[in-house]
C-alpha cells in the first residue's frame, strides 16, 4: 500500500515536472493576454512586497504604458 503511495506520488511529480519542458514559454503567453491594469496591479503588489526595487517598479511601469 505504501509503496503504491509513493509510486502514484512520483509519477504525479515527473508529470508535473515534465509538462513544463518544451516549446512556448507560457509566461509571456499569458502576460501578453493580461490587459494593461492587470499588469500594473500585478507591478504594484510586487512592488509593496519587495519583490521588486523602486528603480525595477518605476522602469517596468514605465514600459507597460509605452505598450501602445
Amino acid at each position: 500500500m505504501v509503496k503504491t503511495s509513493l509510486l502514484g506520488a512520483c509519477v504525479c511529480a515527473l508529470v508535473i515536472t515534465l509538462s513544463g519542458c518544451g516549446g512556448t514559454d507560457t509566461r509571456t503567453t499569458v502576460q501578453s493576454s493580461q490587459t494593461q491594469g492587470k499588469q500594473l496591479l500585478d507591478l504594484k503588489e510586487a512592488y509593496d512586497k519587495g519583490v521588486i526595487t523602486e528603480k525595477e517598479y518605476e522602469r517596468t511601469k514605465e514600459d507597460i504604458l509605452d505598450q501602445d
